[in-house]
């Protein structure tokens, strides 16, 4: 008996020492740190047996080997970029091995910490601020974008517009425009310094030369984020929120310091058609124009009184939740409309439906029918009016039509057969669309990006648009 005994303690422990042999898996370092721009990194796998890596973070982090065999392995890690998410990310590295053992390494990555480019705030400064939004508002007559300019990539020529004159200004004034939006990009191509969002000075100094320009004319001018690459219109997202709104605060900073002396005839916009499909996508919005809000006010001056102008989907924004401004009765809201697209914007035939060439009550055609509108006349158009005002107007939020237009056909293949019925019915949709913000309270701007207008030449191409838009103001 004792020596079974004695045989069976033997074998055991002949059996642990075994099994120790077979559970081999060391893993070096098992905490990695990368800084905010990232990087590259090994760490060495030794394991006797077959063995596995599952990678969580794999959105920003890469690992050259996933799985592997007995032996030994340099795996090498590599981050997919800075991280602008404004806080730290981590994750972790999850190592098996087919004996049975686990090991773990961590590995995180600083976040991009955008600088303070408030550093010279203002004692507010009332001067010249002295209409609340409403009584702003009310003294704008029509607006006109200077469009594909400010917001072109490579500067205000990259898409064949000429670089705006004081001359020009004048000139669009003259034609009954007030008022001027100026769309504009900064991230595009106007950083010098994108790691620290820093936007050149030189384009900075330009925008602010044209701004210059509208404000010495009495014209009232409207400088906005527009587009941008898609930075922030196009992620109003959870994932995206930390990293959009830095940004956001940073640019703002820098361009609220910038334009801060201009009187009240200078409001700024914080942003372009942004897209929300959803209420936490809308509240994630929102947080955008909060810091928008908070960042101009913070550089003082004449900022800590200006109108400011938020976009957003009347169909998903909550007035009740809009923005706290520590400035009362200063914010306008602004939306767009080319109701019905098919007919105002759309340049070919799609899939999912035709162009119309025609619109509107006694402007349909018998002689192509087929290019009647389907949807979106007058009664849709009213629908919208009528929400602007409910909503905005009568809470004493101003509405801004930023953009609107309708436009000709008679490029190559897009030809209506019955084009004094179309022509017709373009200036139709002008002059209703015009006349019917205004007697709802909104504020119409024309988008234009050098057809109605040589900008050149400072001369009126297509009168007929001209004439129709005025008569909407009668």
């Amino acid at each position: 008996m004792r020596l079974g005994f004695l045989i069976a303690i033997l074998s055991l422990i002949s059996c642990k020492k075994k099994d120790d042999v077979a559970a081999q898996l060391s893993v070096s370092p098992t905490t990695i740190s990368f800084p905010a721009q990232g990087g590259t990194s090994d760490i060495t796998l030794t394991c006797n047996a077959g063995w596995s890596i599952s990678n969580p973070a794999s959105s920003w982090l890469q690992i050259s080997q996933a799985t592997g065999n007995s032996g030994s392995a340099t795996i090498h890690l590599t981050t997919v970029g800075q991280n602008g998410t404004g806080a730290t990310r981590s994750g972790i590295l999850d190592i098996h091995s087919s004996n049975g053992q686990a090991k773990r390494v961590t590995v995180s990555q600083q976040s991009t910490i955008y600088p303070d480019y408030n550093t010279t705030p203002k004692a507010p400064d009332a001067t010249g601020m002295g209409s609340n939004a409403v009584q702003l508002a009310a003294k704008f007559k029509l607006g006109w974008n200077i469009g594909n300019t400010f917001e072109a990539p490579g500067g205000e020529t990259g898409w064949g517009s000429p670089v705006i004159t004081e001359d020009y200004i004048k000139f669009v004034k003259q034609q009954g425009f007030n008022a001027i939006r100026l769309p504009c990009a900064w991230n595009w191509h106007h950083l010098t310094n994108e790691a620290t969002a820093q936007i050149d000075p030189n384009w900075l100094n330009r925008v602010k030369e044209v701004v210059g320009y509208c404000v010495k004319n009495d014209v009232y001018v409207l400088l906005n984020i527009h587009w941008d690459g898609g930075w922030l219109d196009q992620n109003c997202t959870l994932l995206k929120k930390d990293s959009v709104s830095a940004k956001v605060n940073a640019f703002w900073e820098q361009i609220g310091t910038t334009m801060r002396d201009f009187d009240e005839h200078l409001m700024l916009a914080s942003c372009n058609e942004p897209t929300t499909n959803n209420a936490e996508e809308m509240n994630v919005l929102l947080s955008y124009h909060q810091t928008f809000i908070n960042a101009v006010r913070s550089t003082g001056g004449k900022n800590s009184y200006r109108c400011l102008v938020l976009q957003g989907s009347s169909e998903l924004i909550n007035v009740n939740a809009f923005p706290t401004d520590p400035t009362p009765n200063k914010l306008m809201f602004e939306e767009h409309n080319y109701t019905p697209f098919q007919f105002t914007l759309m340049d070919g035939d799609a899939n999912w439906g035709k162009m119309f060439y025609y619109w509107g009550a006694g402007h349909h055609s018998t002689i192509e029918p087929d290019r009647n509108p389907s949807w979106g006349e007058e009664s849709e158009l009213t629908k919208w009016f009528d929400r602007m005002k409910s909503m905005f107007i009568d809470k004493n939020i101003p509405v801004l039509m930023g953009e609107y237009g309708a436009y000709r056909r008679g490029g190559s293949g897009n030809v209506p057969k019955d084009l004094a019925t179309h022509n017709d019915a373009i200036d139709y949709w002008i002059t209703y669309v015009t006349k019917q913000a205004l007697a709802h309270g909104i504020k119409p701007f024309w988008w234009d990006t050098g057809g109605l207008f040589d900008r050149r030449n400072n001369t009126v191409i297509d009168q007929r648009s001209l004439d129709a838009l005025i008569a909407g103001t009668k």
